[in-house]
């Protein structure tokens, strides 16, 4: 059965980390439905030009605060009942995990559990953000929600990876003993719009590199791979699990799997740049494959991607050539 939408107009939203790349674009779905969308973000990551656009809209407020801290009592934006709150806070690139590893932990563990109260207090919905890196370096292929990982607890990666497992434990302990109504998203390799330049990742560093004449840089042998996800397929999937009575985790992104190489290579195609791509080495712990096995959402939500890769790419590498300094 088609999922019917339950958070629409009239319905409140909390989004922490709203001005991130991904729940940036949840925050403008959200409004355009007609939800009246509180963001709270602290900016270690987040940018206030991911909803510039957003300012003085009737039915969104962006509060600078840091969940980590809980929320303010006393704050007009944060009076009244939310409907629902999504918990996308958390610094997510490899640049990320050696410069602000505390940060990471305290967010995914702190900051979750300060949310699920505020959820418990309201009666809302809440949806955890969390992440195929708690796949660690897989050893089953595709990820199905029901394998366990492979992650090394104490490497550079842990403290993204074990964060957003602590968080989902967090999550479901609440489900289980205090009856919240939650829910788990296992998000994927998404690009698009917003994204960091200098982030880390591959899709940004290799258009960056790219639109400035620079060689893109793959690392270890480029044979390693990800399916890559549009953001605007994984904020649909997104909302379709926050309308539903899933409990989750459920996978989301897309199965269109390239090698580092390959996308390297589709980069330099789709810019029209004379960049070369150049080897270097290979960070510790990196994934050799990533892509999710879709099955739940398709048959529980509905889900289905619909966006090309080559499609995306353009429309993110034209972002970029509009936005790169």
């Amino acid at each position: 059965m088609p999922i019917v939408q339950r958070f629409g107009a009239g319905s409140r939203v909390l989004v922490s980390g709203g001005a991130g790349f991904v729940p940036s674009h949840v925050v403008d779905a959200l409004v355009a439905r007609g939800c009246t969308v509180v963001a709270v973000d602290n900016f270690v990551t987040g940018s206030d030009e991911n909803v510039a656009h957003l300012a003085g809209h009737p039915r969104f407020t962006l509060l600078k605060h840091d969940v980590c801290d809980g929320l303010p009592e006393h704050h007009p934006a944060l009076a009244g009942s939310f409907d629902a709150i999504l918990h996308m806070a958390s610094p997510a690139s490899p640049t990320d995990f050696t410069t602000l590893p505390v940060e990471i932990l305290r967010v995914g563990s702190l900051g979750t559990l300060h949310l699920l109260d505020r959820a418990a207090i309201d009666g809302a919905r809440f949806l955890l953000a969390s992440t195929s890196e708690a796949y660690g370096d897989p050893l089953v292929h595709p990820q199905p929600e029901s394998y366990w990982g492979n992650v090394n607890p104490v490497g550079v990666r842990s403290v993204y990876d074990e964060a957003k497992r602590f968080a989902e434990a967090t999550t479901m302990a609440y489900r289980r003993s205090r009856g919240l109504d939650t829910t788990i998203v296992r998000i994927f390799n998404t690009y698009g719009p917003r994204m960091r330049p200098d982030d880390g990742r591959a899709i940004p560093t290799f258009i960056s590199q790219a639109l400035r004449g620079e060689p893109l840089t793959v690392h270890g042998s480029g044979a390693q791979t990800r399916a890559i996800c549009y953001v605007e397929d994984l904020v649909r999937g997104i909302l379709l699990l926050l309308d539903s009575t899933e409990a989750g985790p459920i996978n989301c992104g897309t199965e269109h799997e390239l090698s580092m190489r390959e996308l390297a290579e589709r980069i330099l195609t789709l810019a029209g740049s004379r960049s070369r791509v150049v080897y270097v080495q290979r960070a510790v712990d990196d994934p050799e494959m990533r892509r999710p096995d879709l099955t739940l959402a398709r048959t529980r939500l509905g889900y289905e991607p619909t966006v090309d890769p080559d499609e995306g790419l353009r429309r993110t590498i034209e972002h970029f050539r509009a936005h790169l300094r």
